[in-house]
């Protein structure tokens, strides 16, 4: 267990709470950058889904801690099947993804690069309006 605040409230009772506050404030400047979301007004038909703080401490091989993950997600679980959703993403590459992608770079003698993008989810596009709180 390496101490995780299970929510907002019990990270504001952690005594390292600034550095959650820190990458809860660069996942919120994310967002604002990127564009991803306005402030609206509910429409009279408009659901709302909740939103929850999600947070990970990352350790290198030795068990201490490097880096502090604060994000913020939708509660995707008041979707009703079939009729307000079709597809979900994962962030996790499929490892047969990517051994076929590493033989065929074997094959043709080519090179792979690996980036990690930190708000490749902020990449899709929707068809609807969803409304967080």
């Amino acid at each position: 267990d390496l101490g995780e605040p299970a929510n907002y409230k019990a990270e504001l009772s952690n005594p390292k709470s600034n550095k959650w506050l820190e990458v809860m404030n660069a996942e919120m400047q994310s967002m604002i950058d990127n564009q991803v979301w306005s402030l609206v007004d509910l429409t009279p038909d408009g659901r709302t889904i909740g939103s929850k703080w999600l947070f990970k401490k990352k350790t290198d091989i030795d068990g201490n801690v490097h880096t502090y993950k604060a994000r913020l997600a939708a509660k995707g679980y008041t979707q009703t099947y079939r009729i307000d959703y079709e597809e979900t993403f994962s962030i996790v590459a499929d490892i047969k993804a990517i051994r076929i992608l590493i033989a065929i770079t074997a094959f043709y003698n080519c090179e792979n690069w690996q980036m990690d993008v930190r708000t490749a989810f902020l990449n899709g596009h929707l068809n609807e309006d969803v409304y967080m709180v």
